[in-house]
């Protein structure tokens, strides 16, 4: 210290720091140690348990939306095909095996007008919210198979002529059996000197093949496959047991017996199924499917008879359902070149080329006479005289009151509620032949008045031989009076 003082003068100042005796300061605190892990591991777990929780509840609710809402929509698909009948026959069920019995309500031919009018409009609510399911390329339908040419003239011995079984709307229908066993129908384009113009049978080729690779049910043919070798054009399609419904009200006379010719409830039942296949065709396809060409002989009967309808060669989609009630009875038409076959072919489509879904419901009310008269659509009444239409033929008696009088004699006298259900199904087929598209009736309606027709028939079992045409009080009387004498709807 002594010597320090010598550099020390002044004020000192520089020195005082160094001369100071008094302890040093304290060493500043070590900063606050970080959050430990554990509290970090905790925050994510919470974190984690949050985001799982969130995520498994939403993927709860997806399975939940999936299965309320996929099993449900299915469910209203099959109904809305199959169409329940008005109330005042409630109970008798949709399907071909629904028993009891019932009448129709007064007032319309067509059913209860307000369960039509509701289920009309219950069913463009849905139609366009369900499409896809109905009928898109998602229907449940396994894809189309290709064949070889070799493989479908193996399966029909060379196309034989023993194994052609009919005509299509291109070409020939065999007979054939593939090596894993499956009974098929092949329709073969016709080739040679006979052939139509090659760009004809492509069109209806890939006309068939398109619409029924996408179309799945129940009253419609199924296709199996195709083949398209060169200048070859093959489709394969399901084999129909019991062959057409034409062949059957129309036998030749070394045919054996059909039971089609002796139950009025048998023929019923096939026109119910075709109404159905119709009805999708027109109501649930996207777009809407006319089928241009129906006629008995394009419906055919599996083992089980139950009906189905075929051959898509001059089918041509047409325009959606106006969703309005107004415009309903002007809906769009397709103007296209008249086709499809004599007797069967709506007049209005004929002379006017103007075509919509009525002009299939004019051919369907032509195979509805068909059944009930067993006479052909193009007929001659005796042996050297003219041509008479089925059309002019029963409907002025049908209107006259003396349906008897055109029955097919070959069935038994309908009893008690089975005559009721074949008057009914005059009646519809009478609205069906109209003149003008505007007054047919939708496919739905017919549905559901064959439906009611099928239940009577149903209800007759149980009672046959108490009785027959004449003064029934039935929905089929009553829907005469809810037309004017020329068959318009009053």
């Amino acid at each position: 210290m002594s010597q320090s003082q010598k550099f020390c003068g002044g004020s000192g100042g520089i020195c005082d720091a160094l001369c100071d005796d008094s302890p040093p300061p304290p060493a500043p605190a070590p900063p606050s140690p970080p959050p430990s892990s554990s509290r970090r591991v905790s925050k994510a777990w919470i974190a984690f348990c949050v985001v799982g929780a969130v995520g498994g509840f939403a993927g709860l609710c997806s399975i939940v939306y999936c299965l309320v809402f996929g099993f449900c929509s299915n469910k209203r698909v099959h109904n809305s095909v199959q169409p329940n009948i008005s109330a005042a026959a409630a109970g008798t069920g949709a399907d071909n095996n629904g028993g009891g019995g019932g009448a129709a309500a007064s007032g319309s031919p067509y059913g209860s007008p307000n369960g039509s009018r509701a289920r009309g409009l219950f069913r463009r609510q849905l139609s366009r919210a369900m499409t896809r399911q109905r009928s898109g390329p998602s229907s449940f339908k396994d894809p189309a198979e290709e064949f070889t040419f070799a493989q479908l003239e193996a399966a029909t011995k060379g196309f034989a002529l023993e194994a052609k079984i009919g005509e299509g709307s291109f070409g020939t229908v065999y007979r054939g059996k593939l090596p894993d066993g499956r009974e098929v129908a092949i329709k073969r384009g016709e080739s040679g000197p006979r052939a139509r113009r090659f760009q004809e049978k492509e069109s209806a080729f890939r006309s068939e093949l398109v619409f029924l690779s996408r179309l799945h049910h129940k009253h419609l043919v199924g296709l199996v496959g195709y083949c398209e070798e060169a200048e070859e054009r093959l489709l394969v399609y399901e084999y129909m047991k019991n062959g057409a419904l034409y062949d059957h009200l129309h036998p030749k006379a070394s045919a054996a017996p059909s039971p089609v010719a002796s139950s009025w409830k048998l023929r019923i039942k096939i026109l119910l199924d075709a109404s159905r296949g119709i009805e999708y065709l027109h109501s649930y396809a996207v777009p809407p499917i006319i089928h241009r060409d129906i006629k008995s002989s394009n419906i055919l009967l599996d083992g089980g008879w139950t009906a189905r309808v075929s051959d898509f060669g001059l089918s041509l989609t047409g325009s959606p359902e106006p969703s309005s009630e107004e415009s309903r009875s002007q809906q769009l038409a397709v103007t296209t070149k008249a086709a499809g076959t004599v007797g069967y072919m709506d007049p209005e489509y004929y002379g006017l080329h103007h075509l919509t879904v009525k002009s299939d419901v004019y051919g369907f009310g032509v195979v509805m006479l068909e059944s009930l008269t067993g006479r052909r659509a193009i007929f001659k009444e005796a042996e050297g005289g003219s041509p008479v239409s089925v059309v002019d033929y029963a409907v002025p008696s049908i209107m006259g009151g003396e349906l008897g009088k055109v029955l097919d004699p070959r069935a038994p006298e309908p009893a008690a509620h089975e005559a009721e259900a074949v008057e009914l199904v005059a009646y519809t087929a009478v609205h069906c032949v109209q003149l003008e598209g505007k007054d047919r009736p939708a496919m739905a309606d017919i549905v559901a008045n064959l439906e009611t027709a099928f239940a009577l028939c149903e209800g007759s079992d149980r009672d046959r031989g108490t009785g027959a045409f004449g003064n029934s009080s039935s929905s089929a009387s009553l829907s005469v009076t809810s037309m004017d004498r020329s068959g318009a709807l009053a």
